[in-house]
């Protein structure tokens, strides 16, 4: 099994598809960097050698930013817009949708599972 920036590769997965296992690695990146280092995207992971894998790791060091570098820069993005008290740093802090979406109804991702209200269902006007 390889490992590649801390991270090991899926075993008998095609190597376009077991890359993409790191953090910041899609379908895109996984073909660029395959073609870069003269691979056969369709390589099984168990067929992969110790200096592919080794050029892979350089060419994802040096051209890409990934696994933790990636994680620190995003975590660090958010935690400037909490700190700027902008609108998306704001709903980030309440952990709501940051990108416009509804919030009625259909944020249960976003928001947790759904609370009950005290007295809610049972909505008797009074006369």
């Amino acid at each position: 099994m390889a490992r590649i920036l801390g991270v090991d590769i899926p075993r008998d997965k095609v190597m376009r598809v077991a890359l993409r296992s790191l953090y910041g690695v899609g379908p895109k990146v996984a073909m660029e960097v395959l073609v870069k280092a003269n691979i056969n995207p369709e390589l099984n992971s168990n067929e992969l050698s110790e200096e592919e894998a080794g050029t892979i790791r350089k060419i994802l060091e040096d051209d890409y930013t990934v696994e933790g570098d990636l994680r620190r820069e995003v975590g660090l993005n958010i935690k400037r817009l909490k700190d700027m008290g902008c609108y998306r740093g704001i709903r980030h802090r309440k952990g709501l949708p940051v990108r416009g979406q509804r919030t009625s109804t259909n944020a249960r991702t976003r928001k947790g599972p759904a609370k009950a209200i005290a007295g809610k269902k049972s909505v008797k006007s009074m006369k």
